[in-house]
């Protein structure tokens, strides 16, 4: 009996093996979104390149150049800065708006990249010394029988990136505070950052807080511990909350999302990180253990 077995089993397999393998593209390299009812891109990534002599001598001359300036900024010290400067810095400022080159950092959308109404824009403001994200809100679902929710607009930092486009990230590892001076229109928005991850089913977690903004012609300040941005995956909260990261930080955003349709502003003169020596809470937010060591110690007690 257990020889027949055995022989059912070896020729299972070899009857599996046998088979041609088919594999998906899907598991092969990560397609990007495509909007409902909408046809899968099969090609391959080599397919979509489209190759140019003279832009690819242009690129080598600038990623050497940049490659260069890495190596330059290692002999003064972290970033460029001397180690001095860097360890007694208190308030460093990340990204201000200054002319129309500084607004190739960031990246606009909204629901209309699913099909929704949604309209967001991205100007300077008066004297070219300011961010002006503007639009109009629209939360009516596209009608394509897969969606559920819309009405969202957004604005994000773009990934920085070093020499031969590898990843870049920002070290805010000497502050604990993020310092912003923008002018609102009493709209509730959510400031998102997010950091590197190690793991692919990872790379949609980051780190959010409601950021509520007063109307009026007045500039607010606004100072947030990052102690206080909590773990967020697909807008959903996350169970397992821990720290954010701070040494490996990509990219930071604003999304408004809150259901009220009509034309919205949002005015950013600087988004800056400084140092408060007087927080010195660690996270706002409680840190379960998955195995307690009390239950630890009853499970072993009643076995």
């Amino acid at each position: 009996m257990l020889k027949t077995c055995s022989l059912f089993q070896r020729d299972l397999v070899y009857l599996q093996v046998s088979k041609p393998v088919l594999f998906n593209i899907r598991t092969v390299y990560e397609r990007d979104y495509r909007r409902p009812g909408q046809a899968p891109d099969t090609r391959w990534p080599w397919e979509k390149i489209h190759f140019d002599f003279a832009k690819g001598l242009k690129g080598v001359k600038k990623h050497f150049g940049l490659l260069k300036a890495e190596f330059m900024e290692r002999w003064k010290g972290p970033e460029g800065r001397p180690l001095e400067v860097h360890m007694l810095e208190q308030t460093r400022v990340l990204w201000e708006f200054r002319g129309p080159k500084t607004l190739d950092q960031w990246v606009v959308s909204s629901d209309r990249e699913i099909g929704g109404r949604s309209e967001a824009y991205v100007k300077l403001g008066r004297n070219n010394s300011t961010c002006m994200l503007y639009g109009s809100l629209c939360s009516n679902v596209p009608q394509d029988g897969e969606t559920r929710y819309s009405g969202y607009c957004a604005m994000r930092s773009k990934q920085p990136l070093a020499s031969f486009d590898r990843k870049k990230h920002f070290d805010w590892s000497n502050f604990n505070t993020l310092y912003l001076r923008i002018r609102g229109d009493g709209r509730p928005w959510m400031i998102n950052i997010s950091a590197e991850t190690y793991f692919s089913h990872q790379r949609n977690d980051m780190y959010s807080y409601f950021l509520f903004t007063q109307g009026g012609p007045y500039w607010q300040d606004v100072k947030i511990p990052f102690s206080k941005f909590f773990l967020s995956s697909r807008g959903r909260i996350q169970d397992d909350q821990h720290p954010l990261w701070l040494d490996k930080v990509n990219t930071i955003g604003f999304t408004l999302g809150d259901k009220a349709d009509g034309p919205f502003q949002l005015e950013i003169d600087f988004i800056a990180a400084c140092n408060d020596r007087a927080h010195t809470e660690e996270f706002a937010y409680e840190l379960y253990e998955r195995n307690p060591k009390g239950q630890k110690r009853l499970s072993s007690g009643t076995s």
